[in-house]
């Protein structure tokens, strides 16, 4: 399955207006953003656990990387609140799952082979100052990317541009790009050599980002 997969085009999806799709597992659907593959894929979504539901255990042979958009997404090594912000490199495993439910952003099969980097962080706990209305927190930041996390205040111009392509979700509030409104939910991939130039609206924006990565893109080394 190819979902998104020219990676030289700009892309938004209003992820809150598409259906859920029901994964391999019962409880667990997907709003798929982008993806190379089939159920070992390179791939992008939004992931919803229903209370109770859980995936069976798994090796992240690419990789994951996510964050908790809302309710607690639990593992054996713990509870991940609405804004942690989680990599779990190549090699690492668990079972996840939710007593309570919840929703996570997720990437897979995008890391670094030779990464073994895994942490977690409360995203909001690694803010800095504001400049010209803009709190920033970096995630991470290796030699393939840079993963942020954005508090753009009300009514505030905020621009990019990192080479090697910048993606975006807005985790709530709103911006303007391109003439056009992205909502809470909307997800935005501009490609390599395009700058990014966004405007936040009267309740301001709170945003995560990634640039420099989609030099990198290919589907998974099965």
């Amino acid at each position: 399955m190819n979902l998104n997969a020219d990676f030289s085009k700009r892309v938004v999806v209003h992820s809150e207006e598409i259906d859920w799709l029901a994964s391999p597992m019962p409880g667990v659907d997907r709003r798929m953003l982008d993806r190379i593959g089939d159920e070992v894929a390179r791939a992008t979504s939004i992931v919803r656990y229903a209370p109770g539901s859980r995936f069976s255990a798994h090796t992240h042979t690419g990789g994951e990387e996510f964050i908790v958009l809302d309710g607690v997404f639990q593992d054996e090594h713990g509870d991940y609140p609405t804004g942690t912000y989680v990599r779990n490199p190549p090699t690492t495993s668990h079972t996840p799952g939710s007593a309570p439910g919840c929703t996570i952003f997720v990437k897979l099969w995008q890391f670094d082979m030779e990464d073994r980097t895994q942490f977690r962080k409360t995203m909001v706990d690694e803010l800095s100052a504001p400049v010209d209305g803009v709190a920033k927190a970096e995630l991470h930041h290796d030699a393939r990317e840079v993963v942020s996390y954005l508090e753009i205040a009300p009514e505030t111009a905020f621009e990019s541009d990192a080479a090697g392509g910048i993606e975006l979700l807005v985790l709530d509030g709103s911006l303007v790009e391109s003439g056009e409104q992205l909502g809470k939910g909307a997800w935005l991939r501009l490609p390599d050599g395009q700058r990014l130039n966004v405007s936040s609206q009267k309740l301001g924006a709170k945003v995560w980002m990634k640039t420099g990565h989609l030099r990198f893109a290919a589907a998974p080394a099965v």
